[in-house]
């Protein structure tokens, strides 16, 4: 069950930014169970939480700004292959890191709403592209600059030179823990 709106009920620790610090749970945790390895604790739970954090406002601006996360994904995608602004159906699955359902899905949303167009390639593969309509290019134009001095904004604690350093870090952590679960067994 999902906590209630004053607070109570069972709330999963990430459901909000919280207050509570990672050093209380990490000596939590030995203090009930001694010898647990909490040194990850310290690392993945700010994560967690930042990235609740990001995402919940991000949907918010999309939301004032009048679109979702998965269509602004595939309209940002579009836009950024450059002119003429189209990606046959595999290469957008590519570059989404989603299913081919979920892509699917959002061209189906994005043709509906006027945002895409698509049509099979004339080189008698039967590949779908899509491309970007002018008012899915003017909606991406009005958004993406919105979304990403948004979140710019949210990083202005750091300096260049420690934004630089963790960008450089984070992209290691994930190559490495992305190695370690894709691994050569899998």
């Amino acid at each position: 069950m999902r906590g209630k709106p004053d607070g109570g009920g069972d709330r999963y620790p990430l459901d909000g930014p919280g207050d509570y610090p990672v050093e209380e749970i990490a000596a939590a945790w030995l203090r009930e169970r001694p010898g647990t390895p909490v040194d990850s604790i310290g690392i993945v739970t700010p994560l967690w939480r930042l990235a609740k954090l990001f995402a919940d406002d991000r949907r918010r601006l999309l939301a004032d700004l009048g679109v979702d996360p998965a269509t602004l994904d595939l309209l940002s995608v579009l836009r950024r292959s450059g002119p003429p602004y189209e990606l046959n159906t595999r290469e957008l699955t590519r570059r989404s890191l989603v299913t081919a359902g979920a892509i699917s899905q959002r061209i189906a949303r994005a043709e509906r709403s006027g945002l895409v167009e698509r049509r099979t390639e004339t080189d008698g593969s039967r590949a779908v592209v899509v491309t970007l309509t002018p008012a899915g290019h003017d909606l991406i134009e009005r958004t993406v600059d919105q979304v990403l001095t948004r979140e710019s904004s949210l990083l202005t604690s750091l300096d260049d030179g420690q934004r630089a350093a963790l960008a450089r870090q984070l992209q290691a952590l994930l190559a490495d823990v992305r190695q370690t679960l894709e691994g050569p067994d899998r």
